[in-house]
């Protein structure tokens, strides 16, 4: 789940135009090979714009060692800062999830507060360090990161914090004030993930009708990413068993199967098929 919402932060990120002016670390007396004075702050530049390029083009190894460069470089470029905490999330949502070996999310949170140091007011900063906590299951820290940062009108994607609040609410058992804050964030109809933590709130609750249909919005909305929502093929099949549709249960069961098979959530759709034969 944490990949849906990294992804979209990272493509902002990526396209956005951040302030210049980030205080440079003079007095670094480098020189190239030809004698003249290196500047760290440019090949700081120069290094960050090479872990993006790489990062889009699926190599996100090299990415991060491109981003590590960058932050020796000039340890207050707060992208550079901001793109490593993001990448080391990015290691979270492989096939293995937090199990993966280059999954390090004292690492990503590590960077973002760097970045926040560096600049305070970097919301999609803010977010990523909540969105971090919450995979800590540091969820009390998690709220009390983004609970401001749904209330800040400069952040544009606002309905990420919200998404990511009341997902740290509803996993800290706070489930109804979690549901206010999911619906905050459909106000954004396509934000998939969103629709999907809204279903897990509301079957919580207890309202199975309510959470198919949220479970349903999620798996609607037209983006290849939002229809291999395997969670959320998964969490319908469980709704729509308890509400005695067996045959569509069975069938949503065969999408979280087609998905992919390596996952813990496919494994566990193989096994709920196997139940059913």
């Amino acid at each position: 789940m944490a990949f849906l919402q990294l992804n979209h932060v990272v493509w902002t990120f990526a396209l956005m135009s951040l302030c210049a002016g980030i205080s440079a670390c003079s007095g670094r007396g480098a020189t190239g090979a030809n004698g003249a004075a290196i500047d760290p702050e440019k090949q700081s530049e120069a290094e960050y714009d090479v872990a993006r390029d790489y990062f889009f083009k699926g190599k996100p190894r090299l990415a991060l060692d491109h981003c590590r460069k960058a932050v020796e470089l000039d340890d207050q470029n707060v992208k550079a800062l901001y793109f490593a905490s993001t990448i080391h999330l990015f290691f979270c949502s492989g096939k293995l999830d937090l199990r993966d070996p280059d999954c390090r999310l004292a690492d990503a949170e590590s960077y973002a507060r760097r970045a926040l140091t560096v600049d305070p007011t970097f919301r999609e900063a803010k977010n990523t360090l909540g969105q971090t906590l919450i995979l800590e299951k540091r969820y009390p820290e998690a709220i009390a990161v983004l609970a401001p940062l749904t209330k800040d009108p400069a952040f544009e994607s606002s309905y990420l914090a919200w998404g990511n609040l009341g997902w740290a609410q509803v996993l800290a058992g706070q489930i109804d004030q979690g549901i206010e804050s999911l619906k905050n964030s459909i106000t954004e109809p396509r934000f998939c993930v969103g629709h999907y933590r809204l279903g897990v709130a509301l079957e919580r609750k207890g309202d199975l009708v309510a959470a198919e249909q949220s479970l349903s919005n999620a798996l609607a909305v037209d983006a290849p990413e939002c229809q291999a929502l395997q969670d959320a093929w998964q969490a319908r099949a469980e709704v729509r068993t308890r509400l005695g549709k067996l045959p569509e249960a069975h069938a949503d069961l065969e999408r979280c199967r087609d998905i992919s098979v390596e996952t813990l959530t496919g494994k566990t759709c193989v096994e709920a098929l196997a139940r059913t034969q």
